[in-house]
């Protein structure tokens, strides 16, 4: 017993060391101003200075990437939370096989590879004659966030009371007032999950992106990284600018962490 115990923890290190190596070794060689990575030449905040100063040679397309990738991920988390809520909403209140089954199509797009769902949604733009750029990108991502708030919002819908809707409108209170007012206030942590998640899948997407952008040159940074890759190697300004990224998601993470303890404890 003592020996799987220990087999356990040594398995469980090993996996967070696998996952969390690449990005402390990214942090750690954001402090040189070496090229190459893995080429430490020592300690140095340069790489920072030019991220933040533009003093770089593609140091505007790099700026123009995460305007883009930012943008585009809080538009689309907006919209995917609001259609997303309103959708599990609706699932909730159906009935029997209905409800089984729009929940299996809520599920199918989440195991659909991205690929797949960029090669459609490429094809159907193509079909509709829609010109591809910001709007597209948008429409794609909006696309593949929605079942992932839905999700997030759902076993909410199930924690409450299955009257209390119909309570509200017995009140004199109209739908709309008894969505704004009883529906959305309880429901209000799965939303924010679900933008969260949104968030996130949307600043991590490339093969939808690359798929849906057209050829007016948007980039987001995904799909810059790609390209920068294919020139035969990364800008060092990248580094610095992946450790900020997911120290800031690490802090928010945190944040939501210790503010649900402390409601629990509560």
């Amino acid at each position: 017993m003592k020996a799987r115990k220990v087999f356990a923890k040594a398995y469980l290190w090993l996996v967070l060391l696998v996952l969390y190596a690449p990005i402390a070794f990214i942090f750690i060689f954001s402090f040189t101003e070496a090229k190459s990575l893995g080429n430490w030449t020592g300690f140095s905040l340069q790489l920072y200075k030019n991220l933040f100063t533009g003093s770089m040679q593609n140091s505007s397309a790099l700026l123009s990437a995460v305007y883009n990738t930012l943008l585009i991920a809080l538009i689309a988390s907006v919209i995917a939370t609001a259609l997303g809520t309103i959708a599990a909403i609706g699932i909730y209140y159906l009935r029997g096989r209905k409800r089984q089954v729009m929940s299996f199509l809520n599920n199918i797009p989440m195991i659909n590879p991205d690929i797949i769902t960029g090669v459609s949604l490429f094809l159907l733009f193509v079909f509709l004659g829609v010109s591809q750029g910001y709007t597209t990108v948008v429409l794609a991502h909006v696309t593949f966030c929605t079942p992932y708030v839905v999700l997030n919002v759902m076993p909410k819908l199930h924690q409450l009371n299955p009257n209390i809707y119909e309570a509200a409108l017995d009140l004199g209170a109209t739908p709309a007032q008894a969505l704004r007012k009883v529906l959305v206030p309880a429901l209000r942590p799965g939303m924010i999950s679900g933008f969260i998640l949104s968030f996130t899948m949307s600043l991590d997407d490339f093969a939808v992106t690359f798929f849906t952008r057209g050829t007016i040159g948007l980039d987001t940074l995904s799909t810059f990284i790609y390209t920068d890759a294919r020139k035969g190697g990364l800008t060092p300004e990248l580094r610095p600018l992946m450790s900020i990224i997911f120290l800031i998601i690490l802090v928010v993470l945190l944040v939501i962490n210790i503010r649900q303890s402390k409601q629990s404890n509560k």
